[in-house]
């Protein structure tokens, strides 16, 4: 290429520069220090029993070859004191999902020993400000928890010699996880220990991504690896009308809320698998059939779907059969001006709009967001100790654009899973799923594993199932909560 004397002399400017420095020039600023990790003492009452712990609020710096830091992984841990030999106690690392979330939602709803505190079934927002209260239920009498933010969510942070498309990715994620996990073992003395991963939502993709990625990289075998309303196939999720994968793993799903909502009657569980073999029978084969299904035909089967999903059959036919989620949650109480939510569809409020065809709000992510976001900066700033000048990102875009690493977008971990089970046949797997999830429907998970076709049965052992009366977060129902501790409990004790 050739240069104008223009472009070369900017081009030479920073040489010069560097040559002659003007004698009041400043040093670039040194990096910041490392914020000092801040701990402090607990306790909460778990079945029964007193349990004494302290709790370790910190940022881990992952680090280039040169020492230069990349990241700050911020992160909460909590370790059962009077332990005979920590080295041998169980640990669990919990992520969210997103991507973009920090794990303010299993940290501060689920497992650690303060929750937030909801009225009801948790389908109605508290009254601001929301609170936090000590949590029976918690899984701390049994193994050490780490929460943990993932870069650039919470307040983890990409550092100086760090570029953010380092760990915006699928597979950039599990990498820079992979680490932290790497680190904070070593840092802890905890090789020994039992390790288990949690991952909800797009976290169940992280998790089997690192059930894989730890054992290949660093040798490190888990002992469980918990999917709690997680996917591990993309397609499951993305209805599209060239593809009847989607429109089936809803199907059930459907079902329960239509059953929950009063607009079908009957035995629920009996209903719901009724609505799963028509899922993946008569209607995946009448929209595989596509343009030539019989009209007689296709005016049958819209007839069945309304009666399993309270949606006029007239619905299904002005749409092919096939009915996406957020049309689903439009319809199903439109009469009475409300929408359902889509992370817990047991949620109906008023609609924003009587007119759209399509739900444009969800008022179960309005219930927790605003509870949550206040709840956690309380908890981490006036009872943690942590203080922090830069703003707590609960859910962010920041992390976006996501490398997928595919041009379709479309990511299917299904076969991490199944390589990491059989390369460690000590990894035992418990799928976690809300009835009424829209965000990730139970039907999708199910499918996944039922394409680890080239397992032995033995496999199918390994892998445990749970379901829950709730939606996404079916911990925010007081039941779903006390039966989630009781699955967990079980699981990690056969796991060891």
């Amino acid at each position: 290429m050739r240069l104008t004397p223009l472009f070369a002399a900017l081009l030479l400017l920073p040489a010069l520069a560097a040559e002659k420095p003007k004698p009041d020039e400043k040093k670039p600023a040194a990096p910041e220090p490392v914020k000092e990790p801040v701990t402090r003492g607990g306790s909460v009452t778990i079945d029964g029993k007193k349990i004494d712990y302290t709790v370790t609020s910190a940022l881990l710096q992952l680090k280039k070859d040169d020492g230069k830091p990349r990241a700050s992984v911020f992160h909460v841990s909590y370790l059962k004191k009077d332990v005979e030999d920590p080295a041998t106690r169980p640990v669990m690392f919990a992520f969210n999902g997103g991507p973009g979330s920090s794990a303010v939602w299993l940290h501060l709803g689920m497992l650690g020993p303060y929750v937030v505190e909801l009225p009801g079934d948790g389908t109605q927002a508290p009254e601001p400000p929301a609170r936090f209260v000590e949590n029976p239920h918690s899984i701390l009498d049994l193994t050490d928890l780490v929460f943990v933010d993932p870069v650039s969510t919470g307040y983890s942070k990409v550092e100086e010699a760090g570029k953010p498309q380092e760990f915006h990715g699928y597979k950039e994620d599990i990498e820079s996880l992979g680490d932290f996990i790497r680190r904070w073992v070593t840092d802890n003395g905890r090789w020994s220990s039992p390790k288990f991963l949690l991952g909800e939502s797009y976290g169940g993709i992280r998790v089997t991504g690192l059930s894989q990625h730890l054992q290949s990289r660093y040798g490190m075998s888990l002992n469980g690896v918990v999917l709690l309303s997680s996917l591990l196939d993309f397609r499951t999720l993305r209805p599209d009308a060239s593809d009847p994968l989607a429109f089936a793993c809803y199907l059930p799903t459907y079902t329960a809320v239509a059953h929950h909502h009063g607009r079908i009657e009957g035995d629920r569980d009996a209903l719901v698998a009724e609505a799963e073999s028509l899922a993946f029978g008569d209607y995946t084969l009448a929209l595989l059939k596509g343009n030539r299904l019989p009209t007689d035909e296709k005016q049958r089967l819209a007839r069945r779907l309304g009666q399993l999903t309270g949606i006029d059959a007239g619905i299904y036919l002005e749409h092919e059969l096939r009915l996406d989620p957020s049309l689903f949650r439009a319809e199903l109480m439109r009469g009475e001006g409300k929408v359902v939510g889509r992370f817990d569809a047991r949620v109906a409020w008023p609609t924003t709009d009587r007119t759209a065809d399509y739900a444009v709000y969800d008022p179960s992510y309005s219930l927790a967001y605003g509870a949550y976001a206040t709840a956690m900066l309380s908890y981490l700033g006036d009872h943690l100790g942590w203080q922090d000048e830069s703003p707590y990102e609960i859910l962010t875009g920041k992390v976006h654009p996501w490398n997928w690493g595919a041009d379709n977008r479309v990511i299917d971990v299904t076969g991490k899973l199944e390589t990491a089970m059989r390369d460690n046949p000590g990894l035992k797997v418990l799928v976690m799923k809300g009835l009424c999830d829209l965000a990730t429907p139970p039907g999708g998970i199910d499918y996944s594993l039922r394409q680890m076709v080239n397992s032995p049965p033995s496999f199918l052992d390994r892998i445990e199932h749970a379901t829950y009366e709730a939606g996404h977060m079916f911990y925010l129902n007081p039941p779903d909560l006390t039966k989630s501790r009781k699955d967990l409990a079980d699981f990690i004790r056969a796991a060891q």
